[in-house]
């Protein structure tokens, strides 16, 4: 090692190796003790967590989501960036995040936790969501919705298609996807809002959800997007709901946005309670 330093004038990052390890490790320990918490529910389908980056953390806190959660009576849990990591019912940091590999909440993001093992512990990304009734999970805008060819958007609907596959095995659990908010019209351009258009479209169409019984779409898109064909901004975020260049959904958006989010999700929860007991 010191041979090395002095011919390159490099350091091999051993201190910050060791101390990633050390974090990994500690965190890791840290859900693992906090498991049973996490798990403990006052009701069926009452612990819900929402897998997010920042449009999300803004919807949740613009939008007063936790709070009308709580109101409801459910315990609303949600993990942004993995520095950030999870967030109980309260709104406090729990100390450690589920590791989400690579901080990928993208598309292949996705699909690479719902194809992790499965553990009873909180191992690794995918089996710490488990650990909650109803998982909500979204992406970002960019680079999610920079589609650039067919090509990428059926890729994207072959690993959605794949992450449904998985989500079959759960029906224990209640799984609700977010369709992905639109590009401010400074960061697309009409072809890559048309594809991402598309895309928003399947994931809440019966092709897609059609026989999933647990498995539901909130159409975080249309809210948010330009749906007039004549405009010039078609399928981009629509400019009440913008502010300057900047594509994340602004406050008046979120404000709008987040009753009609909580409300889905209970009504989701209700509705698919009541097929639960019908079948019983």
């Amino acid at each position: 090692m010191v041979s090395y330093r002095l011919i390159t004038g490099k350091s091999i990052g051993l201190r910050s190796f060791v101390e990633n390890k050390i974090n990994s490790v500690t965190n890791l320990g840290r859900a693992i003790l906090d498991s049973s918490s996490v798990k403990k529910g006052s009701q069926e389908f009452h612990n819900i967590v929402f897998l997010h980056h920042s449009t999300g953390n803004n919807l949740i806190q613009q939008g007063g989501v936790r709070q009308l959660m709580q109101n409801a009576g459910y315990n609303f849990w949600d993990h942004g960036f993995n520095y950030q990591g999870l967030r109980g019912p309260d709104g406090k940091k729990a100390g450690y995040s589920y590791k989400i590999p690579g901080d990928n909440t993208e598309p292949d993001g996705f699909h690479k936790i719902f194809t992790q093992s499965e553990y009873s512990l909180p191992l690794n990304a995918y089996s710490g969501l488990l650990q909650h009734d109803v998982i909500i999970f979204k992406s970002c805008f960019a680079p999610a919705n920079q589609i650039k060819s067919d090509e990428q958007l059926e890729q994207y609907k072959a690993w959605y298609l794949e992450i449904r596959d998985e989500i079959d095995q759960h029906p224990e659990k209640i799984f609700i996807i977010l369709t992905i908010p639109p590009l401010n019209p400074a960061e697309t351009n009409p072809e890559e809002a048309a594809r991402a258009r598309a895309f928003a479209e399947w994931l809440i169409s019966d092709e897609y959800l059609a026989g999933h019984a647990n498995l539901f779409a909130f159409d975080f898109y249309d809210y948010l997007a330009e749906n007039d064909p004549a405009s010039p901004e078609y399928s981009m975020l629509r400019e009440a709901y913008r502010t300057g260049t900047d594509s994340h959904p602004n406050q008046s958006a979120n404000q709008y946005i987040g009753p009609l989010f909580a409300a889905f999700i209970t009504e989701t929860i209700e509705g698919y309670q009541s097929t639960v007991l019908a079948r019983e």
